[in-house]
């Protein structure tokens, strides 16, 4: 399955974390930059899913618009999903920055923990 992160400058820097899963990509903004090395744990808010083609969207969402902003992709591969329960998931990422396995821990309300396990 594929994955994508964009580094998303909207109203405030942030990064998107986007996972292809049940046919749509399933999507965490990230406030900083997704953890490289183990012991790093970042905040991710769950957002609307997107639809799969957007993975490969990169461009300017116009003022007035949802997330109006620049869109870049930051990193991009394929993933293994390893776990998947309500609470948590836990994928091993082939990207060119995310390498190794991760884990996205369910909180509170929307908010996630995602940190690298390995």
């Amino acid at each position: 399955m594929d994955f994508v992160v964009h580094k998303h400058h909207a109203t405030h820097l942030h990064y998107d974390l986007r996972l292809e899963m049940d046919g749509v990509l399933k999507s965490w903004a990230v406030p900083k930059e997704p953890p490289l090395k183990e012991g790093t744990k970042r905040l991710a808010i769950a957002v609307e899913d997107h639809e799969l083609s957007y993975k490969d969207f990169e461009g300017v969402i116009p003022e007035g618009h949802y997330g109006a902003g620049k869109v870049e992709i930051w990193d991009n591969g394929e993933y293994t999903l390893e776990e998947r329960e309500k609470n948590k998931i836990v994928v091993e990422f082939k990207g060119k920055k995310l390498k190794g396995r991760y884990a996205l821990i369910h909180t509170n309300n929307d908010q996630w923990l995602f940190f690298k396990t390995r």
